[in-house]
């Protein structure tokens, strides 16, 4: 069973968002279910910091020994922060998808609507 944290709230693209202390930051990852349907990660590309994102929209891909998928951002807004650490080891992905594994830090333009709580989510998965 995959672990689905309370404190985040999730997209049906299988990504997560958590608010940072900083105000109108979060942070964004994908969900233990991914990696896990992934397999083992072997490369991400991700956005530049200063770059905009539109919600909805591809912003990187992420590699496995299985496949490639696209990365949907969540929310529009600014890359304010990258994980630098997951161009050498993006295997991180893996050993911990919610913690030292997070993709990228986003300055959100507004409020981010559509996302699903954790038991919505956890409904979404197990279809």
């Amino acid at each position: 069973m995959s672990e689905i944290p309370a404190a985040l709230r999730y997209t049906e693209s299988h990504e997560w968002i958590r608010p940072e202390p900083e105000p109108g930051v979060i942070a964004i990852g994908i969900t233990d279910y991914a990696q896990q349907s992934l397999g083992d990660i072997t490369f991400v590309q991700l956005p530049k910091v200063g770059t905009t994102l539109e919600a909805g929209r591809v912003f990187g891909v992420i590699e496995s020994v299985k496949a490639a998928s696209d990365l949907y951002a969540p929310a529009t807004g600014t890359v304010v922060a990258v994980n630098d650490q997951l161009d050498a080891a993006p295997e991180t992905i893996n050993r911990s998808p919610y913690e030292s594994g997070w993709l990228l830090k986003l300055r959100a333009a507004g409020e981010v609507p559509g996302l699903l709580s954790p038991e919505e989510y956890r409904q979404h998965v197990g279809s």
